[in-house]
């Protein structure tokens, strides 16, 4: 191979050869060459987060005074660098290696060490001495977890959400007023309106959220400073409080030391909590997007209760066919989630005594989640929520012909009596009202009192009109 492409770069193995390019050594080629597996590399906000914990970890030893000031500033420098996002190339790692992760906290480590060294000028700044003193792969990987999915919750996901339940709030309000037929077993039942439906959505995101929220704190508990297998060992007993001061600092995040950094090495519990919550989440956002599908379907032959905003043609070979999507692009997305929460399941489970070892499948897949999600909420929002109409009118037509309204009839017929009438005005494809009319000898007044659909919607007494207001 022709030597001004590599050069040559040693480790504790022995000689390799490293792309001339390359800010990375030798631990990392090794890993390049040994985990051609998938292609798949961990994600920015995985990367950003390993920046910041060297950054934290750099200030922290300065301060402790087990490394000198000038390497850590350049470290510090470096490692800002890398959290910024200017040198993402240079971590090609695939997601499929060692369980420890330690083969992408090496990367950063060498990445950072290139960096300052040549910032630095004389100085020799080295991967380990250096920029991983006082830490181990088993706490820099796991803290890398909590310290991006939290930043990854509060920068993105969260935001999202708000977005999409502030979306289905204003369009709940639009529509208050609009009575429709209710579906249970997708058959027709008793009326509500097009305002308490989505009011039940806004609920379903906003329960998300609180969730989200109640293990997201969870995320701040921080496994640095158990370094190897959790008793800390050759680092400062004072590292784990400075260092996750420093990082609160710089995030604004309230990052804390945790309190047994043997759970916090040995086991993924929380990530595989907040996994959780994220297929939870999952689940509501397909509920919401099968109900537009269902709402949106026809023109013709489906129920055709509301419009959705047209995207894009939806078919090679049926002209004018405009298809919901949106909803079915956000459906697999949290078919996804839902996909990956198993393996996070599956792989918070492997930690084999005082190591959890499947460390950069839930890294991947954990963030992977909230990107999804995050992309999901905001893209209901602006492309479907905000801009779908109500067929008012089709909606009025097929209410009054609802035989379920009999159901307001049971406390003065009777079930048995209201049940004829339910059977006989679907038969004949008249309205309740009429039948009723003929069969109870009610007053009209009265019956028309009583087979009001808006009234329905609206029992007396009830709390339905708040709309989850």
């Amino acid at each position: 191979m022709p030597s001004d492409r590599y050069r040559v770069e040693r480790d504790s193995m022995g000689e390799i050869e490293v792309p001339a390019g390359a800010l990375w050594g030798a631990q990392t080629q090794r890993a390049i060459e040994n985990f051609r597996i998938s292609g798949l590399r961990l994600p920015r906000e995985f990367i950003r987060a390993l920046g910041l914990i060297k950054w934290a970890a750099a200030r922290s030893n300065a301060a402790l005074g087990v490394l000198d000031e000038p390497r850590a500033r350049a470290i510090q420098r470096a490692a800002l660098e890398i959290a910024g996002g200017a040198h993402d190339e240079q971590f090609p790692v695939d997601v499929f290696q060692t369980g420890s992760g330690t083969s992408s906290n090496m990367n950063a480590n060498e990445v950072i060490a290139t960096l300052a060294s040549r910032q630095a000028g004389a100085l020799d700044i080295h991967p380990n001495d250096h920029v991983n003193r006082s830490q181990s792969s088993n706490d820099v990987i796991p803290t890398a977890i909590h310290v991006a999915a939290s930043l990854s919750l509060r920068d993105h996901l969260l935001p999202s959400l708000e977005e999409l339940a502030n979306s289905i709030e204003h369009k709940s309000v639009e529509v208050s007023d609009v009575v429709k037929t209710g579906r249970t077993h997708l058959m027709d039942a008793m009326p509500l309106t097009m305002g308490q439906e989505l009011s039940g959505w806004r609920s379903q995101v906003l329960a998300g959220m609180t969730r989200l929220c109640e293990t997201g704190e969870r995320l701040h508990e921080l496994a640095q400073g158990g370094t190897a297998v959790g008793t800390g060992v050759n680092a400062d007993p004072r590292f784990p409080s400075l260092f996750a001061s420093e990082l609160s600092e710089k995030t604004g995040v309230a990052f804390r030391p945790s309190d047994n950094f043997f759970r916090s090495i040995s086991s993924q519990d929380t990530a595989v909590e907040f996994s959780g919550q994220l297929r939870t989440l999952a689940v509501s956002l397909m509920k919401v997007s099968n109900d537009l599908r269902w709402m949106n379907s026809g023109p013709l032959a489906g129920l055709a209760e509301v419009a959705l905003p047209s995207l894009q043609p939806g078919s090679s070979i049926m002209p004018g066919k405009v298809n919901p999507v949106f909803p079915e692009a956000v459906a697999m997305a949290c078919a996804q989630v839902i996909g990956n929460d198993a393996t996070i399941a599956l792989a918070g489970q492997s930690g084999s005594f005082q190591l959890n070892v499947m460390l950069p499948v839930i890294a991947y897949n954990l963030l992977q989640s909230i990107e999804l999600l995050s992309a999901s909420g905001r893209g209901l929002a602006q492309k479907v929520i905000a801009g779908f109409s109500v067929d008012a009118a089709r909606l009025g037509a097929v209410l009054e012909r609802n035989p379920m309204l009999v159901t307001a009839l049971t406390p003065v017929v009777g079930y048995d009596r209201a049940a004829i009438i339910a059977k006989r005005a679907h038969a004949e494809g008249r309205p309740v009202y009429e039948v009723a009319a003929e069969v109870t000898g009610l007053d009209a007044a009265e019956l028309k009192s009583l087979l009001d659909p808006a009234r329905l919607a609206w029992p007396a007494g009830s709390n339905s009109r708040n709309e989850d207001r």
